[in-house]
């Protein structure tokens, strides 16, 4: 089994959390599956909606690429899911996103979920996120750590001292979520999904912690058994039509012409 991973991280720039994940996610996979994790760049770096709406056409196109060249899943490795329902409905292989598989997984745990994000800047995501999946009366809470991709780097290179740092900083932000009455935290993104990775039985108080980067990806290697077991994949009806080839052809010259025609004539 072959799974295609799509961070949204600078695989230059964040090396030591690159080779950190594939380590990982390649040490807790099946006998005989093989993650190949790729970057995006310029990475998802100025945290906003025109940001991740980019890196998700970016995203899909490599996605398409992904299943034309033999992969058997494609996963979206960041947690808000841009271009997951789009790219669903490109191919015909099994595509996971990390935030709905992990939301839905923590749902099984408690009643209540708390979402520990990167930056403040994605609670309003977040919560459209819950609302979107059937779970926006379950997500009471989200918290940012109001940091960066960098942040995280010198804990995945080695330095203890750092590690623990940033174990303590997600540990303030939610236990205040769990006193106000979170039943389970998620690191909302697999940056914080793989730091509390590393702590077995780790909680909040009473709050279990979603290891996020082992849910996504023990999800797409189940889906890729189920689809070899019985055919069964997403909904081809009004959800997610498959596109047909002239519109993954009009994308994909999209990505990488541009829009062709200019908008203004003048501007010929």
């Amino acid at each position: 089994m072959r799974i295609f991973w799509q961070s949204f991280i600078d695989a230059t720039a964040s090396a030591a959390y690159m080779t950190r994940l594939s380590d990982y996610l390649n040490g807790i996979a099946e006998p005989g599956t093989v993650v190949d994790v790729f970057g995006i760049s310029p990475p998802d770096r100025h945290f906003g909606r025109l940001a991740e709406f980019r890196c998700a056409a970016i995203a899909i196109d490599n996605g398409l690429e992904a299943a034309s060249r033999g992969y058997d899943a494609v996963v979206i490795g960041h947690f808000q899911d841009p271009g997951l329902y789009e790219l669903k409905s490109a191919v015909t292989i099994p595509v996971v996103g990390a935030g709905e598989v992990c939301m839905h997984y923590a749902a099984r745990l408690g009643r209540r979920l708390a979402l520990v994000t990167l930056d403040d800047v994605f609670q309003a995501w977040h919560y459209e996120q819950a609302d979107l999946y059937g779970l926006g009366s379950r997500v009471r809470h989200v918290v940012g750590m109001n940091c960066t991709p960098a942040d995280f780097s010198a804990a995945f290179a080695g330095d203890s001292t750092a590690r623990e740092r940033m174990l303590a900083d997600f540990t303030a932000c939610a236990e205040p979520l769990v006193r106000d009455g979170a039943d389970v935290v998620v690191p909302a993104g697999v940056l914080p999904g793989l730091l509390v990775g590393g702590e077995f039985g780790f909680k909040i108080l009473h709050a279990p912690v979603v290891n996020t980067a082992a849910v996504t990806l023990k999800t797409a290697e189940m889906d890729v058994r189920l689809r070899a077991m019985n055919g069964i994949e997403v909904s081809r009806g009004p959800f997610c039509s498959l596109a047909n080839e002239h519109a993954i052809e009009d994308f994909r010259s999209f990505i990488t012409h541009g829009r062709g025609a200019p908008l203004f004539p003048s501007d010929v």
